[in-house]
């Protein structure tokens, strides 16, 4: 079923494996090693915002998708975990 907890929202459009295929090399390497499970497409919307920022700098590129992800999780652990002072 997924991970129903993450903030990521979840959409079905189409084959999400020909939109996997079709994303460039690059974004298709950093999805495998991601920590949440990022959707073709928003993974996409990212990327090209992303891009267009860093201006062909891949190295800030994936800096800045790395920190993107890691904002999403520090925002999704309280909801999934708990907070560190609520004693889990």
């Amino acid at each position: 079923m997924g991970n129903l907890a993450t903030s990521l929202k979840r959409r079905s459009r189409g084959r999400a494996m020909d939109r996997y295929d079709r994303l460039p090399p690059e974004l298709r390497r950093w999805l495998v090693g991601a920590a949440l499970p990022w959707s073709p497409g928003s993974a996409l919307r990212l990327w090209r915002r992303l891009r267009q920022d860093c201006a062909g700098d891949a190295e800030a590129l994936f800096r800045r998708m790395d920190l993107a992800e890691a904002r999403m999780l520090a925002r999704d652990a309280p909801k999934i975990w708990g907070r560190p002072d609520q004693g889990h």
